[in-house]
């Protein structure tokens, strides 16, 4: 337990990376992990675009300026939803935040550094992303996730706040 608790108080959005390439064994221990996640009635209505052609990285970056890690990174997964196969279609972004958070609790236990980058329901960066990426229109981008061999480090912090915490009653 120690170890998976060090993660989630240690993991850091890392923006900085080595050009160092990811293996596709440890991807695919990213891929199992995100799948791994909860998800409503187990619909499990996420697909997941590895991304690691560096002109495509490239494009992506372009376009946002919050995206700009992608013309550093190695590597980006895209975490997608398909909203008419879940049962519980008003539960698919919280599957998809699930799997997300599982993906980039993974790549830190890893040693790789990632960020969660917003796409849904941004509606600019949704036309894009599927745009350049080819998305079918069934299938809707939720988060796109950086990742690396970090570059960088940073100090974890302590964000724990007795004052957001409430017991029985508010």
């Amino acid at each position: 337990m120690e170890s998976i608790l060090n993660s989630i108080f240690t993991r850091r959005s890392i923006r900085k990376y080595t050009n160092q390439a990811v293996l596709s064994d440890l991807i695919q221990t990213l891929l199992k992990s995100a799948m791994s996640a909860p998800s409503a009635c187990n619909q499990q209505p996420w697909h997941f675009l590895v991304i690691d052609d560096r002109n495509t990285l490239n494009k992506l970056s372009a376009h946002n300026s919050g995206y700009s890690m992608l013309e550093e990174a190695p590597l980006a997964i895209l975490i997608c939803g398909e909203i008419e196969v879940a049962t519980l279609k008003h539960f698919w972004t919280l599957d998809c935040a699930a799997a997300t958070e599982n993906l980039i609790l993974a790549a830190h236990a890893s040693g790789l550094g990632s960020v969660w980058l917003g796409v849904y329901p941004e509606e600019d960066k949704l036309t894009y992303i599927k745009e350049v990426l080819n998305i079918p229109d069934h299938i809707t981008p939720f988060s796109l996730v950086s990742i690396g061999y970090p570059a960088e480090t940073k100090e974890s912090e302590n964000r724990y706040d007795e004052d957001k915490i409430h017991y029985g009653k508010w």
